[in-house]
């Protein structure tokens, strides 16, 4: 053992070891020949007589003298004969002599401790360490101060709280090393700053990976007014957070490794925005500037600041920086993917990260051709010529079958494909990856079913995606069957069923204003938010229905209460617009369509409409309806409508080709329309 105390050592000089205590020096050679025999009482009497110590004290010398002999079993019967309770109930914390002998006591038993967990004899050892803390606490009744205490006695305490959590965790018993966790920390010990920091971040880090529910701490150990954390996670997040208050106040070392744990604990309950404010608040110097860059980006992005995450992420892939960080580059080119008017951005950085995946990263390379499909793809939507969409749509699906190599059974990369396929009305390539993706993932993804569903829709095989709704609604929880009961929805409305479908809305309605009571504004289960409805969209889905009945009465009605969800929206215009229209007040429905395209330049099908009634006006106004309607096309060329209004316009402007082209195009899309855009499910 290498614990030395102020008036005994074991000592090498040389080849010569000795004993040296009251200030008398002794050869171990006699004592340790004494010890090989066997003769353990011969060599305490003679360690006695020659080092004037008392029966404790010489037992605790020759513990320690065999346990750095590496005769742990030796040890272990040496210290076996001193008797811990007897020696206890003679001290008297008064005088500062008796601590000596107290200290001799308790460094012997730790040692003990020690010994018995080389052997394996885990409680045992950890009841030992148990009956050190148990004596100090006797002696010290309030607790121990610095002046209270001799080193040796305070270095052994300081040893054997840090052992006892370890040797419960060795022995299995994980409520125990949750008491012995707590006991250290709450209770004054006298720890110096970087042994209470080294308890604190082991109990932070068995309480986020032992998989034990812990309790909170008893009612005796809470302090009136202090936050008492309900679970590990919040406990965990607790204790790191003080290590790094005192990383600010320089009582403890930087360790980056309490930076790291507190990075998982936030990212596992979602608390991003936390996590950037502890790294904002670090001193310049701890975290170089860019790992904090990325690591302030990664957080930004968790919060769905996207726009301040990119920012930062510019800046530390800048090229006086670190241009070619593989992780930074990745992260830059996701961001990016989610916006259509960054994508080409995303490309480069995506295009960077293929180029520099090599070696130990090559692994990276199949993410980087993913992030570079999907920037592709969604920059391909805002393509300003076909050629060049066409080619990006290409460079997609060449790159997520080039990623999809990389990672054969990656549900997101087949998910993607098949998105890309279905958009570009590849409909049999769509469906075999709908039903792929529905394979790798068991069925338990919700959009995996709804895919499939549209799929099956755009193929005009209505029975057969009512029948895929009906097995995902079974099989779905009921706060997660919104998506699927708009899509039953939508489906009776194609097979002419309104009757069934207003009744599937106002299921959908009560069931979306129970789960808005039941969970109130606030979300975290992941697969609740992905399968969430909210309930404007609902009372717009049935202002759709009863307009396409001409119930005009029920659609203001859908409409007023659909605008108290959410009173500026594209959307409402829309429908408001497309009554009007059928109510034969064309200058009512013009101002919505155009208000509509005011609060949204990109809005679709507000552009067809206003195209189609200008078509109508004579033949000044078909230029503006062409313009319009090629506009519509540019953003999505897959608008059946727009083709067919666009081919009307051609035929009466007298080009015959362009409209028989146009008009095509429009029966062909028809043909593979689904009920819901494919977009709606990403």
């Amino acid at each position: 053992m290498a614990d030395d105390d102020t008036y005994s050592q074991s000592q090498e000089s040389g080849a010569v070891r000795e004993f040296c205590a009251n200030g008398v020096s002794m050869s171990t050679a006699d004592v340790e020949a004494k010890l090989d025999q066997g003769n353990i009482e011969e060599a305490e009497s003679s360690l006695r007589e020659g080092c004037s110590l008392n029966f404790e004290e010489a037992r605790a010398l020759l513990g320690k003298l065999e346990y750095q002999r590496g005769n742990v079993e030796g040890a272990l019967q040496v210290l076996d004969g001193i008797d811990l309770q007897a020696a206890i109930q003679r001290l008297q914390p008064s005088p500062a002599n008796s601590q000596h002998t107290t200290s001799f006591v308790l460094a012997s038993v730790y040692l003990k401790a020690k010994s018995l967990q080389k052997l394996g004899r885990f409680t045992e050892a950890a009841q030992d360490c148990t009956n050190v803390l148990d004596a100090v606490g006797r002696i010290f009744p309030q607790g121990i101060l610095e002046v209270q205490v001799e080193n040796h006695m305070q270095e052994t305490v300081s040893k054997a709280i840090e052992l006892l959590p370890e040797l419960w965790k060795q022995a299995g018993n994980h409520q125990e090393a949750i008491n012995a966790y707590r006991r250290a920390l709450l209770h004054l010990w006298n720890l110096d700053n970087e042994c209470a920091a080294r308890i604190q971040k082991a109990f932070a880090v068995f309480l986020l990976h032992s998989g034990l529910d812990a309790s909170p701490p008893s009612l005796g150990a809470q302090i009136d007014g202090a936050y008492v954390p309900k679970n590990n996670l919040e406990e965990a997040v607790l204790l790191l957070m003080v290590l790094i208050r005192k990383v600010h106040q320089s009582t403890i070392q930087w360790d980056p490794s309490i930076m790291d744990y507190l990075i998982y604990a936030l990212s596992l309950c979602s608390q991003t925005s936390v996590l950037s404010k502890q790294l904002e608040e670090l001193k310049p110097g701890v975290f170089h500037r860019i790992d904090r860059w990325n690591t302030l980006a990664l957080c930004c992005s968790g919060a769905g600041q996207n726009n301040a995450a990119l920012n930062l992420l510019r800046k530390s892939l800048h090229q006086h920086e670190r241009p070619n960080d593989l992780i930074a580059l990745l992260l830059a080119a996701k961001i990016c993917s989610e916006d259509s008017h960054l994508a080409a951005e995303g490309v480069r950085y995506a295009q960077r990260a293929i180029d520099n995946a090599q070696g130990a990263d090559g692994r990276l390379k199949g993410l980087g051709l993913h992030m570079l499909g999907l920037c592709s793809g969604k920059h391909a939507k805002v393509s300003c010529s076909d050629f060049e969409r066409s080619r990006l749509q290409s460079k997609a699906l060449k790159s997520l079958d080039e990623a999809i190599f990389f990672e054969q059974n990656n549900a997101d990369i087949i998910f993607e494909l098949g998105v890309q396929h279905a958009e570009q009305r590849n409909l049999n390539a769509a469906l075999r990856y709908a039903k792929k993706y529905i394979d790798v993932t068991g069925g338990s993804v919700l959009k995996g079913w709804r895919f499939l569903a549209l799929v099956l829709s755009a193929q005009q095989q209505f029975s057969e995606a009512e029948v895929v709704t009906g097995a995902a609604l079974d099989e779905t929880a009921k706060w997660e069957q919104g998506p699927l009961l708009k899509l039953k929805a939508k489906l009776e409305i194609s097979k002419s069923r309104p009757v069934d479908a207003i009744e599937t809305y106002r299921y959908l309605l009560a069931l979306v204003q129970a789960q808005r009571k039941s969970f109130g504004p606030m979300r975290i289960d992941s697969q609740v938010e992905d399968g969430k409805v909210n309930e404007f969209e609902v009372w717009h889905g049935l202002a759709n229905l009863y307009c396409s009945l001409s119930h005009w009465k029920d659609v203001e009605i859908c409409l007023r209460k659909a605008r108290e969800m959410k009173q500026y929206s594209p959307e409402l215009l829309h429908t408001e617009g497309v009554m009007c229209q059928e109510r034969g007040e064309i200058r009512e429905a013009i101002s919505a369509y155009i208000n509509a395209i005011l609060l949204e330049p990109s809005y679709v099908p507000c552009n067809v409409l206003i195209g189609a009634l200008l078509s109508k006006m004579g033949p000044d106004a078909l230029p503006v309806a062409k313009s319009l309607l090629s506009d519509a096309l540019r953003i999505e060329p897959t608008n059946r409508k727009a083709w067919y209004y666009l081919g009307m316009v051609h035929k009466d402007d007298g080009r015959i080709a362009d409209a028989i082209d146009c008009l095509q195009a429009a029966s062909m899309l028809e043909e593979s329309e689904p009920i819901e855009s494919f977009t709606s499910i990403l």
